[in-house]
């Protein structure tokens, strides 16, 4: 046999492979359950990114954003006491 074409059924099975993998992979289930994922080891030894001692910045609403969020929530409670009645 030509190296080429021992080359090319080998390509081919390892073409095969991989698709059976991948059909296999997708049947796994992705979702491991509720929580927050544990931290890995290699992860909790890794030093901190964040500068130390400078605290993260706040997003400030403006009035008139306050004031929407406001009277859109007055408006759900009212419809909600109108249903209750």
């Amino acid at each position: 046999m030509e190296v080429s074409r021992i080359l090319a059924e080998i390509d081919a099975q390892i073409e095969k492979l991989q698709q059976a993998r991948s059909l296999l992979a997708d049947d796994a289930p992705s979702r491991r359950g509720p929580g927050r994922p544990k931290v890995s080891t290699s992860s909790a030894s890794a030093p901190v990114s964040k500068k130390a001692g400078k605290k993260p910045v706040r997003r400030v609403l403006s009035p008139e954003a306050r004031k929407r969020i406001a009277e859109a929530q007055k408006k759900r409670w009212a419809e909600q006491r109108k249903q209750q009645k």
